[in-house]
């Protein structure tokens, strides 16, 4: 069994039966036999139908799910509404680009041997899709994952993270409410630790979508079947630049915003900022008032800024981090202990360049400022790290702008605006350490599809 408990008070919720190796091996060989009888694929309107259908008993359901993504996950009520009407549209969104998702011509008669001849490409699942997801956002990370085979034909089978395996099973409970028929879409939820690598590397598995840790990610791209393909979503360590032509008044919110959103448990959450030395003393002051003024608490009520972290380990090794920097005369502002799950947010001014806090990712409610004189040198410490994800820049200089967006190593970049912005439709990768493939709907449904091209003579 597997207990599923609320992050912030570690109050259980409830149990769920959990998989030993003979259920995995149903579920693929499930998998498998619809796979092989390619008169039961399900046609491109009936997946239509059933996306339609699933998002409006997701839409039906919009208070429970956000009650629930605050209560095993621990985000506040306010985001996890917003994080379910991202689901809504996500699954509506699949659906969309079925309309536009087509093989192409290929030109024949352009030699003698090609004479005669028509060709064009058509677009099939790529097979059984083995999805990994993770806790931060326990409802729509699954949408990404699972609306993306349901529109493209693949069967899939989904292991939601230990912590928050609930929404997961409630999507899924709704996909087949909403018409799919029965082993197209499964749930995996694993008795113990060595099952997941064994589910990732199926030999049956087509596609592996992976999100979380870069060493486990990484690992199982290692060990994975041959020909299978992947697409891994880590982490970084997102840097922020504040030109000195910013607008202090106007970029406080939303700095504050990217970096302490879900208490920093993003993988592109706002982590290193670095502001211009003309601007940073009113730029500390000004966002040190807005971080002590966070509603820190319960994430089941609607006043609630910034929750718990998803275990009272994390708040340990956050603060191990932070007294790491500390240690050796970093200034923090705010921060503490509220709880054994609950750290209040804090602000670190010029950590050592080679602390934990200013290397890795923190995943928790802080954020890291340092100063520069030249942009340039601000650009150089933002392409410093290993990692690769989102990065951004106020400015108010266009020039400034555009040179920025141009050199900076990052797979996008954010101009005046933090680097935890996403739509759902937008292209959403890591480079490097952070990441392999691209995700996004229909970037992913491309990754779950398979091309065949036909020669008619």
């Amino acid at each position: 069994m597997i207990k599923v408990v609320q992050a912030f008070d570690r109050k259980e919720i409830t149990e769920l039966a959990s998989d030993d190796a003979a259920a995995l091996e149903a579920k693929f060989e499930t998998a498998r036999k619809l796979l092989a009888d390619r008169k039961a694929w399900l046609k491109p309107h009936q997946r239509i139908a059933i996306l339609h259908k699933l998002a409006d008993l997701v839409a039906e359901k919009r208070q429970d799910f956000g009650i629930l993504i605050a209560r095993e996950g621990g985000k506040p009520l306010t985001d996890a509404l917003i994080e379910t009407d991202r689901a809504i549209d996500g699954i509506r969104s699949a659906a969309d680009f079925l309309r536009t998702r087509a093989g192409v011509e290929i030109p024949m008669g352009l030699t003698p041997a090609s004479d005669g001849r028509r060709a064009w490409t058509i677009k099939e699942p790529i097979g059984i899709v083995a999805a990994i997801s993770a806790f931060n956002h326990p409802l729509n990370l699954i949408v990404h994952q699972l609306a993306p085979a349901i529109a493209t034909g693949c069967p899939v089978i989904v292991k939601p993270a230990g912590t928050t395996p609930l929404c997961c099973v409630e999507l899924v409970k709704l996909v087949h409410k909403a018409g799919m028929p029965e082993g197209w879409v499964q749930t995996f939820l694993p008795e113990d630790q060595s099952l997941p690598e064994k589910f990732a590397t199926d030999p049956r598995v087509a596609f592996l979508s992976f999100i979380g840790s870069a060493r486990v990610g990484w690992h199982l791209r290692s060990v994975i079947t041959p020909g299978a393909r992947c697409a891994l979503e880590h982490g970084g360590v997102a840097p922020l630049i504040i030109d000195r032509s910013a607008d202090l008044e106007k970029i406080i919110e939303p700095v504050v915003k990217g970096g302490y959103y879900h208490a920093g448990q993003v993988c592109v959450s706002v982590q290193r900022i670095y502001v211009h030395s003309a601007l940073q003393k009113e730029f500390i002051d000004r966002m040190a008032a807005r971080v002590e003024a966070l509603k820190v608490g319960d994430p089941t009520l609607p006043e609630t800024e910034v929750g718990p972290l998803i275990t009272p380990r994390e708040v340990e090794r956050v603060e191990s981090w932070i007294a790491e920097a500390t240690s050796g005369g970093t200034r923090q502002i705010g921060g503490g202990r509220l709880s054994e799950t609950t750290l209040k947010p804090s602000i670190l001014v010029s950590p050592p360049r080679d602390a934990k806090i200013s290397t890795l990712e923190v995943f928790g409610p802080v954020t890291c400022v340092y100063p520069f004189d030249r942009i340039d040198d601000a650009i150089a410490e933002a392409n410093s790290l290993p990692v690769s994800f989102q990065s951004a820049i106020f400015t108010r200089d266009l020039a400034v702008a555009l040179d920025a967006a141009e050199r900076l190593d990052a797979a996008a970049v954010m101009i005046n605006d933090h680097t935890a912005f996403r739509t759902d439709w937008m292209p959403f990768a890591g480079r490097r350490v952070s990441g392999h493939g691209v995700g996004g709907i229909p970037y992913t449904m491309h990754e779950m599809t398979a091309e065949k091209m036909i020669v008619f003579k």
